[in-house]
């Protein structure tokens, strides 16, 4: 960004083309964006955090659930008393049930509401990183904007310096005729001549490349005929640092931060009301050795300890994750700081290597 703002300057104290004004830089900006083809993605990840957050809401609505089993048993309960005249027949060893289940969640420790929070972060990354993204297009578009204004400008100078080559050969060749000067002062100007020339065919062939670059990335046939305008140098009046990537360190944060939420969130208990529906043999009742229907209702708690084994891990992980953001961050933060901090005070010598640079 510091070149960019050196050209500018130098652009600025550059007598203006009557030709220039049919393509600005914010123009071009604008038309590389709307041409590049990730720039869809902001839709698409919008549809999608949509989608995700409207299923994660359907986990506060009774789940419904089919089971059926069939098993086999070694051994069934049996009565241990005979009766005469009476005969108890034991259950089967072989039992069948047929089952449907309602849940309804009560409590789930914050697991959905972590989830959402999840979800969300997740877009504002995907998006975060689209900025980065446009940001770099909009880097590209000013290397190829200013490298057309200042191979134009040396264009001219080398026009200015081939006339000037010119009238140096005409006079030295006016002092042989004198006796003053002598063929290898004339053929050293001639050389000069013939660099200066394929000079100019350089600077002519890199400039129809950028040329046919930028329209390339801004989808529009850019010749000779259509001009650009020089934008003007402006400084930059608030020191806030605006780095698509320091936003992009923020959304990975928020995003660690709602996966720790989620961690904890599943190491929690869970409370729900069901209620279940069955058809069976045995059905409730032990001593009927049939196929009966029945139903339990109630209240369930549930709490998995399974997660309590890799808890440790998992906050290592995410440790090392956030230190290495932060670690991403302070240099990203200590990049723009340095950019914002040059770009108020340029030497002629820094104009120069800028602009030969590109």
């Amino acid at each position: 960004m510091k070149r960019f703002f050196i050209l500018g300057v130098f652009f600025s104290c550059l007598p203006v083309f009557s030709g220039y004004g049919q393509l600005s830089l914010e123009s071009c900006q604008k038309k590389a964006i709307e041409n590049y083809p990730q720039i869809k993605q902001y839709g698409l990840i919008e549809q999608t955090r949509e989608y995700n957050l409207s299923n994660a809401n359907k986990g506060y609505l009774p789940q419904l659930s089919f089971s059926a089993q069939a098993t086999y048993q070694s051994d069934v309960t049996e009565i241990p008393i005979q009766l005469p005249n009476l005969n108890i027949k034991g259950l089967n060893k072989d039992q069948y049930k047929i089952a449907v289940e309602l849940n309804q969640v009560i409590w789930d420790g914050g697991a959905i509401r972590s989830q959402k929070n999840n979800l969300q972060a997740s877009s504002d990354v995907e998006n975060k990183k689209l900025d980065v993204e446009m940001y770099e297009l909009n880097d590209r578009v000013n290397q190829l904007y200013f490298g057309i204004l200042l191979i134009d400008e040396q264009l001219k100078q080398n026009r200015l310096l081939q006339q000037e080559l010119e009238r140096n050969y005409k006079q030295i060749e006016s002092y042989m005729i004198n006796g003053i000067a002598n063929q290898s002062d004339l053929d050293a100007v001639k050389v000069e001549q013939i660099n200066a020339r394929q000079r100019n065919t350089e600077l002519q062939t890199g400039q129809d490349a950028y040329l046919r670059m930028l329209g390339a990335m801004i989808g529009e046939n850019i010749s000779d005929s259509k001009t650009l305008e020089k934008p003007t140098a402006t400084l930059l009046s608030s020191n806030e640092i605006k780095r698509p990537e320091l936003q992009l360190f923020e959304a990975q944060h928020t995003l660690l931060e709602s996966q720790k939420k989620i961690l904890s969130a599943s190491n929690m208990p869970k409370l729900g009301l069901f209620i279940q529906g069955a058809y069976g043999n045995p059905g409730l009742d032990m001593l009927k050795n049939e196929f009966t229907p029945y139903y339990i209702a109630g209240v369930r708690l549930s709490w998995n300890f399974g997660t309590l084994y890799t808890k440790k891990n998992e906050k290592k992980i995410s440790l090392a994750k956030t230190a290495a953001l932060a670690a991403y961050a302070h240099g990203k933060a200590g990049e723009a700081a340095e950019e914002k901090s040059s770009a108020s005070y340029v030497t002629a010598s820094e104009i120069i290597r800028g602009l030969q640079s590109i």
